[in-house]
């Protein structure tokens, strides 16, 4: 594709017309195969708190259903990850949110394994795992479809698709990738190098919605005139949250080395299902799965939580993200920590009924996932949908400068694989000397 770009690297506006059908076919693949994940976990999820449940006369949300259905589901994932070709791909703890693509044969072990782990209550989220799911298939299917186009964009077109269909909007995936082609820094304009992220993202966000219709905004009072105490309460809550965060960034390599001491899947993602089933019995039924739908129901309902009991709820989903992210499960970790950013909200707004919902909702959420993801843009995004108000824009900004001080030198919460150690240089031969 020699006239593919210009003297700078920036895509001509002949290729980007060209690639943008490509493009949002990607986006429209991506949303499907999201969405058909989401529905095979729905239907699993189902049968498994509803159905077996009620056929024998359980009561799904007691303790003892709990422990033994998190149980049972690390173990089947700890076999999984044994057994099956492919063995799930790497361990999500150790994988960012955007990699390289995966081999077609480890995509079936990875897609059963996601599913397991959504359906019986694990505390991540599928991003991880889909958008390898996807960048896997996808980049196969344009190598034997369009072979001409690069497998990088590929990569990006797929990533946005995906991401777009996850969060009901191509907004988020423009953020995203502000951040990556930034990072890039490589000349021309942005907005040359967002257009076919973006084709992919509108097809794949218009494509979920038209299926699912995925929502973030949670129902509240509206929050339409800041107050200048709004400010401090935003940034307060935003600390607090992100001090939160950090604190399971820190812990999280530290249970990760404990847990894969263990050495072999079965035994440490089995034990992991043990000690989520007992913090699951523990938190109850709101402290399973990726978060979304239980943050709706933990914000309708808080007037039913004493302020006890919502710190529990977050310390209980806190451990069980580290717990999950370090045993072994595949998934992300964004859509649980923006459940413990909305209970950090509202146990703010418990304590201090004078703090509108949506200014303490969209600190916590703010914080936690700003700790957890690292990226400035997912945060504001997130936490702005969340509230659903453009009044509270202004102080999520004002309140992640401080935050972001506070995680920007901080470490990530990926484990990454110890660098090869160097060899020393091997001592030059030397010739005899002659005899003298």
């Amino acid at each position: 594709m020699t006239s593919a770009t210009d003297e700078t690297g920036t895509p001509t506006i002949r290729m980007l017309v060209r690639l943008s059908v490509p493009a949002a076919l990607v986006g429209v693949v991506s949303a499907l195969v999201l969405w058909g994940l989401d529905e095979l976990a729905g239907l699993l999820e189902d049968g498994v708190w509803k159905a077996l449940p009620g056929a024998i006369g359980v009561d799904p949300s007691s303790g003892w259903w709990i422990f033994g259905v998190l149980s049972v589901t690390g173990f089947a994932i700890g076999l999984s990850v044994w057994l099956i070709p492919g063995h799930a791909g790497p361990d999500s703890a150790t994988t960012e949110l955007i990699g390289p693509p995966m081999r077609l044969a480890v995509i079936p072990s990875l897609l059963l394994v996601t599913v397991l782990a959504l359906a019986g209550g694990v505390s991540l989220g599928p991003e991880n795992p889909i958008i390898a799911i996807n960048t896997g298939l996808l980049v196969a299917l344009v190598a034997r479809l369009w072979p001409a186009v690069p497998t990088n964009l590929v990569v990006l077109i797929t990533a946005a698709g995906t991401i777009g269909a996850l969060f009901g909007t191509p907004v988020a995936a423009a953020l995203v990738f502000t951040g990556v082609v930034a990072a890039l820094k490589t000349g021309g304009a942005l907005w040359d190098r967002l257009f076919l992220p973006l084709v992919s993202a509108a097809a794949g966000a218009l494509t979920m919605t038209l299926l699912a219709h995925p929502s973030f905004t949670i129902p509240m009072p509206e929050y339409n005139t800041p107050r200048a105490v709004d400010v401090v309460s935003a940034i307060v809550i935003g600390v607090v949250a992100t001090l939160l965060g950090l604190a399971a960034v820190y812990v999280f390599p530290i249970v990760h080395r404990v847990f894969h001491g263990l050495k072999y899947p079965l035994l440490y993602i089995t034990l992991g299902g043990v000690v989520l089933g007992l913090l699951g019995a523990l938190g109850g039924p709101i402290t399973l799965f990726k978060g979304l739908e239980q943050m709706g129901e933990l914000v309708e309902s808080r007037a039913d939580y004493a302020p006890w009991q919502l710190a529990g709820i977050v310390g209980v989903k806190l451990v069980a993200l580290v717990v999950a992210a370090s045993a072994g499960f595949r998934g992300g970790r964004i859509f649980p920590a923006v459940f413990i950013g909305a209970a950090v909200g509202v146990l703010a707004n418990a304590i201090v009924p004078s703090i509108p919902l949506a200014v303490a909702v969209g600190a916590g959420v703010l914080g936690l996932t700003l700790a957890v993801a690292r990226d400035g843009w997912i945060a504001l995004f997130i936490a702005a949908a969340v509230t659903g108000s453009t009044a509270v824009i202004p102080l999520l900004v004002l309140a992640i400068l401080p935050t972001w001080l506070m995680v920007s030198r901080a470490p990530q919460m990926l484990i990454r694989p110890p660098a090869p150690e160097e060899k020393p240089p091997a001592a030059p031969t030397q010739a005899a000397a002659p005899d003298s």
